[in-house]
């Protein structure tokens, strides 16, 4: 990996990976709503319409499923398309697609056919957007066979990961938190790619496991900061990638620490943090010294009152309360 680092936005990060792989290779192209002149939702997208054109960036109605099913035949055919899902809430019209397609295509046709689909689709809550434009979907993802999702925390894993995403022949999901986007971090200079199914130890520790993804990982790390001065050591382990699970890293960690806590913004049945926990307690019942335990979002839909909306999501204290009840049990 190149020495020279250079700090950017999380935005500015999937913005330099698209353009660089659309200037790359001519097979690939953008579809999705307002990706062109407006830029995308969030602002991404800005500026490669003018460089790039209509046959590169292109504007799709307001239908998931149709343009999610565009880019399948697209994939087939040997392009390389990016879908961008305005809002991960979005995702569930193109389920069908994504289950029933992208994902099985490649075995029904005994490997004759491959799907280098990528879909980027910014999840989770950003301060009252509502029942409909906050939720963590990675739930509905990560039992579908076939697809692979990874949920970068940081500029540098996205901008690699999601390069790699672009020239891997699988369908990738690729989960960009909005709360992410104004975040600040560096990048190697150069080009880099990264590894789509490995976790990353972003912080050592020897007295508990702190398990997590996506936006609640720079959470996790700002609360090891502050049980620091309680004489805590914790360790924060990024799960980067959801499907698959890197079960060697974190298998490794909790057989170091003996204690482990599974933070995510998701709901909290059925999930990520359940499959790790189960996971867990398959393979590393005898070293644990405690319980598992799970903090993530309550199980009802999201509320646009901000205040409300604490409730519902995971907040600091809820994570120090488990961290505590570990601690002392």
């Amino acid at each position: 990996m190149p020495e020279g680092k250079t700090q950017y936005f999380y935005s500015q990060a999937v913005a330099q990976a698209l353009d660089e792989e659309l200037a790359r290779d001519e097979n690939v192209f953008l579809l999705g709503e307002d990706i062109g002149l407006y830029g995308g939702a969030f602002g991404v997208t800005r500026g490669l319409f003018e460089k790039y054109g209509s046959k590169r960036m292109v504007e799709t109605p307001i239908s998931e499923n149709s343009f999610t099913g565009l880019a399948v035949g697209a994939a087939m055919l040997g392009l390389r398309p990016v879908v961008e899902i305005m809002f991960m809430d979005f995702i569930a019209l193109a389920l069908d697609q994504l289950l029933n397609s992208a994902g099985k295509l490649h075995y029904m046709y005994d490997g004759q056919v491959k799907v280098p689909l990528v879909l980027r689709t910014p999840g989770g809550a950003k301060g009252g957007y509502g029942p409909s434009h906050s939720q963590m979907l990675s739930n509905l993802l990560v039992g579908i066979p076939g697809l692979k999702i990874i949920a970068p925390s940081t500029p540098r894993q996205v901008k690699g990961m999601l390069k790699a995403a672009i020239r891997d022949d699988n369908p990738v999901i690729v989960i960009e938190n909005k709360r992410l986007y104004p975040l600040k971090g560096e990048i190697p200079e150069g080009e880099y790619l990264l590894p789509l199914d490995k976790a990353e130890l972003v912080s050592p520790g020897n007295d508990m496991t702190i398990i997590s993804y996506s936006a609640m990982t720079p959470v996790c790390l700002a609360i090891k900061e502050a049980v620091l001065g309680v004489g805590l050591d914790l360790e924060v382990l990024d799960l980067v990638s959801l499907q698959p699970l890197d079960q060697e890293s974190i298998f490794t960690s909790v057989r170091k620490t003996g204690r482990v806590l599974i933070v995510e913004e998701a709901c909290k049945t059925g999930g990520v943090g359940a499959e790790v926990a189960a996971l867990i307690a398959e393979h590393c019942l005898d070293a644990l010294e405690a319980p598992i335990m799970r903090v993530a979002a309550a199980d009802v839909p999201i509320p646009s009152s901000l205040e409300l909306e604490k409730y519902v999501l995971p907040q600091n204290d809820d994570i120090l309360h488990a961290i505590k009840t570990l601690r002392d049990y």
